[in-house]
């Protein structure tokens, strides 16, 4: 396939990337974008660099890792790429995890995914916008918070119900107070745009 852009790929390139994987693999498998991957998916973002996806499932993860490779992806670095795509790096999670969050749910479970295409063998869906701000802020780069404000801006979801969730996942990290801080970031540029009021960030800070 023959990329608009090579170092960077967008929602319906990824999918007819996986469409063909659909022609040859001969399980089912679940494959959760997260990430820029799912922002892409969900057309927030217009393309993406790097692929990630979560597989729910442990034992469809073990399969669909030994097809990749029979079909020659190749470890590099944190994941996998394939000689005629070289510049694209597919990197999967097994179980509630990304990246090094934790979730509090199954990406699999009611309203945890978005759905965007399910074919006979792969069901492709997008990790809701709630848990991906959440994993995204957990790393709390500029561009994950960038990411965030324009997930936050594409939805109607609740500020108050997203901060509790945040909150409760962070109990779980090693270092809940620095997740905590990660947030507070994230409301402090939701209020210089007018997206939450100042007592909600004031409530956030209150999590500390």
């Amino acid at each position: 396939m023959v990329r608009a852009n090579k170092y960077r790929i967008t929602g319906m390139e990824l999918i007819e990337t996986i469409d063909n994987w659909e022609h040859l693999i001969r399980f089912k498998v679940n494959l959760i974008g997260c990430g820029g991957t799912a922002l892409t998916l969900l057309k927030i973002k217009e393309s993406t660099k790097d692929i990630d996806m979560i597989v729910p499932v442990q034992k469809e993860y073990e399969r669909l890792m030994a097809f990749l490779r029979s079909i020659g992806y190749q470890e590099k670095g944190n994941g996998l790429a394939h000689p005629d795509d070289p510049n694209f790096l597919y990197q999967f999670w097994t179980g509630n995890r990304v990246f090094t969050t934790e979730l509090l749910d199954s990406p699999l479970e009611p309203d945890r995914n978005i759905p965007i295409k399910n074919w006979r063998h792969i069901y492709l869906g997008a990790l809701n916008l709630q848990d991906l701000i959440i994993t995204k802020m957990f790393r709390g780069t500029q561009v994950d918070l960038d990411d965030c404000v324009a997930a936050f801006a594409a939805s109607n979801m609740d500020p108050e119900a997203l901060l509790e969730r945040y909150a409760e996942t962070a109990k779980y990290d090693l270092n809940p107070e620095k997740m905590i801080e990660n947030f507070i970031r994230f409301a402090e540029a939701l209020v210089e745009r007018s997206m939450v009021n100042q007592s909600f960030l004031e409530k956030a800070a209150s999590y500390k």
